[in-house]
């Protein structure tokens, strides 16, 4: 993680400030750095949370990290993906975030890892998250869920994935997920590449590490006018006829414009859309700063508002021929 130097304290809730001010600070533009972050996140010890058992599976060339409550509610799931900037990270790294959805909301929450750049440029990662999705589905029936009711959700990195695997199912036809649920989403490699948002050395996530995410993701189609489909969701221009969607995003972070932008995207389109705007908040502080007030009421209206969306009834549900 980076820390902060022209974006001062004072901008941070105070709420958040002795936890933001503990953060490690980490290079990952440095490959011995990624290296090392990587193995950090695979052998990370995590906290055990009761009433739901946590399980491995194979799910193609990666793992899913599989919560499953001791109380269901419903036949829905959760896919989640982790972040990372693109360039490291491991479904255990949400282990907290994972289990506590499970048990809440009584469903269980499969948490898929990804193949990372720039050793792996796109589309490896969006393949693998897309892979994760059919073995949800494919496997759903035994493991007590709808295959027909699956939420696609993530953080950061992870929740940029989310937002394209949601627009490439869209395009592909068939079952939809239910809703996408959106933590500070990285959708927009036009940020990486403004240089003026360099001075601000964001907390936690920087714009000069960004640029080398989605420089290792894009190469050298970075920042150009016509990028793949599915690259980078904010690239889309037609944004109609997708899932309901969820995007909580603090407004001192390097992804509060493009995450706000594209959510009043979503909503002119016609696609439902809660945009949670958290006063104060550095980027992923949902996750390392899981024991602060903020957090803890960031995380109660998330799963709020899932939890409606879930309640809904089957024919409020998308599906393309």
């Amino acid at each position: 993680m980076v820390g902060a130097v022209a974006v001062e304290i004072e901008r941070v809730d105070p709420a958040l400030r002795d936890a933001t001010q503990k953060l490690a600070r980490t290079d990952p533009s440095k490959a011995w750095m990624r290296t090392v972050l990587r193995l950090a996140t695979r052998v990370m010890p995590v906290p055990r949370t009761e009433a739901v058992s946590v399980s491995t599976v194979r799910s193609g060339r990666q793992g899913l990290r599989l919560y499953q409550p001791d109380r269901r509610a419903g036949n829905s799931a959760l896919l989640w993906i982790h972040g990372g900037g693109l360039l490291f990270g491991d479904a255990r790294q949400d282990e907290v975030l994972c289990a506590e959805t499970a048990r809440e909301l009584g469903i269980p929450v499969f948490s898929a890892n990804y193949r990372f750049a720039p050793e792996h440029p796109f589309p490896a990662a969006l393949d693998d998250v897309h892979a994760a999705w059919h073995w949800v589905r494919i496997h759903a029936a035994g493991l007590g869920v709808d295959p027909d009711r699956i939420v696609v959700g993530g953080e950061s990195a992870g929740a940029g994935l989310a937002a394209s695997l949601v627009q490439l199912l869209h395009d592909h036809g068939g079952a939809q997920p239910v809703a996408q649920w959106l933590f500070a989403p990285m959708i927009d490699d036009r940020t990486a590449v403004d240089e003026s948002l360099d001075a601000l050395d964001h907390w936690v996530w920087n714009n000069r590490i960004n640029r080398v995410g989605w420089g290792g993701y894009l190469g050298g189609r970075l920042g150009q006018n016509d990028p793949p489909p599915y690259a980078a969701a904010a690239r889309r221009t037609d944004l109609s006829d997708l899932p309901p969607a969820y995007l909580a995003v603090g407004d001192i972070e390097l992804f509060f414009a493009e995450n706000q932008d594209y959510a009043r995207r979503l909503a002119e389109a016609g696609t439902e859309v809660h945009l949670d705007v958290v006063p104060g908040a550095p980027h992923g502080f949902e996750n390392w700063g899981r024991d602060t007030a903020p957090a803890r009421a960031l995380m109660k209206r998330a799963r709020g508002w899932l939890r409606e969306v879930l309640a809904r009834p089957d024919e409020g549900r998308l599906d393309r021929p």
